[in-house]
């Protein structure tokens, strides 16, 4: 079985393949890293006389095709991504533009917070009026999110806490999670970007709002893309602001014919609520994965944040309250030990 390269063989060879695709002299492509993400993508910047970035998507865990055919759809459907200039799926070698630096999180301050949000806005109605493609977006469905609350589970409780779960604690997690996938689908179903966020948002020149980070859509529920928005794993909002924003995206949808006037304030903000603590359920999983499984500990310093919403939210409902004081009792003085550990309940407060 062939050596699989490594990441300075992996940047040689896409070096040769960006000048092949610009049709230059390999010399003239001196890529330069500038980030990568929770998957296992790395982005390059290099000079030409485009602004694009090279793209090393390893086909091993990356599927470049699913990324460029999404890509067009949602450029078909008013969403602002990235062009695709060139793309190599057998090698995971992509050109894509270059929408700059200017992410949402790094304008976001409590003064701008609102309007931006309401900006972002406009980007997600668009996004969730795009039509289905069953050959091109997967489902939301029951088994997809309990694997996804499954990561909490083994990822987060039992491997980064070292908590072994008895009978009695699996069937209070089972009877947990089987409310929220009722909630997560008894909405109604829109596209779901799935990651849509302040660090995957981007202010682009002209001042539009580049999407970026989309490879996971899936169609699901209508209030998942919302609370990835507006309870940020990586920046939190007074209570108040996210439930008025949270009520105004409500009222925008209603407006652009894309959710029923029948559906109330309160039963909307369940559905946000909920689909909320499930997206967070799974993200504790996922932050510890990223750190114990891909060697990004960078992760764990989010996860109070993320502890935070989980708590707020599971105290805020007579039945999910059970979950919260297990949580609170067992969890809890586990991660109080480790290193990453801060106040959960000030957590984001900055």
């Amino acid at each position: 079985m062939p050596t699989a390269p490594t990441p300075q063989e992996r940047e040689q060879q896409l070096s040769l393949w960006v000048a092949q695709a610009l049709k230059c002299a390999p010399e003239s492509i001196q890529l330069k890293s500038i980030a990568s993400d929770a998957g296992f993508r790395r982005y390059f910047r290099f000079q030409t006389p485009s602004q694009w970035l090279a793209v090393d998507a390893p086909p091993q865990t990356e599927d470049s095709r699913q990324f460029v055919a999404l890509a067009r759809y949602l450029s078909e459907h008013k969403v602002h991504t990235p062009k695709i200039l060139a793309a190599d799926d057998a090698q995971g070698f992509l050109l894509v533009e270059d929408f700059g630096d200017e992410l949402l999180h790094r304008q976001l301050t409590p003064g701008t917070a609102a309007q931006l949000y309401r900006q972002t806005f406009k980007s997600l109605l668009s996004l969730q009026a795009c039509p289905d493609q069953t050959t091109l977006i997967p489902r939301y469905d029951r088994a997809l999110l309990r694997r996804e609350l499954e990561i909490f589970s083994e990822w987060f409780v039992e491997k980064l806490l070292g908590y072994q779960l008895n009978p009695a604690e699996l069937e209070l997690l089972n009877s947990l999670f089987s409310r929220l996938e009722n909630a997560a689908l008894e909405q109604p179903q829109t596209l779901v970007h799935r990651d849509f966020h302040s660090r995957n948002l981007i202010i682009r020149a002209d001042g539009t709002l580049g999407v970026i980070d989309f490879q996971g859509a899936l169609w699901g529920g209508c209030t998942y893309d919302l609370v990835s928005l507006l309870r940020d794993c990586y920046i939190s909002w007074p209570a108040a602001l996210v439930k008025g924003l949270a009520l105004e995206y409500r009222e925008a949808a209603i407006n652009a014919q894309l959710l029923d006037d029948s559906i109330d304030e309160a039963q909307y903000l369940r559905w946000f609520d909920w689909l909320g603590l499930q997206r967070h359920i799974k993200v504790l999983g996922i932050f510890a994965r990223l750190n114990l499984r891909d060697n990004k500990p960078h992760y764990l310093k989010d996860l109070p944040l993320v502890i935070r919403y989980t708590l707020d939210i599971a105290n805020s409902y007579p039945e999910l309250e059970p979950f919260a004081d297990w949580f609170s009792a067992n969890l809890l003085p586990l991660a109080e030990q480790q290193s990453w550990y801060s106040g959960y309940s000030h957590a984001g407060d900055n």
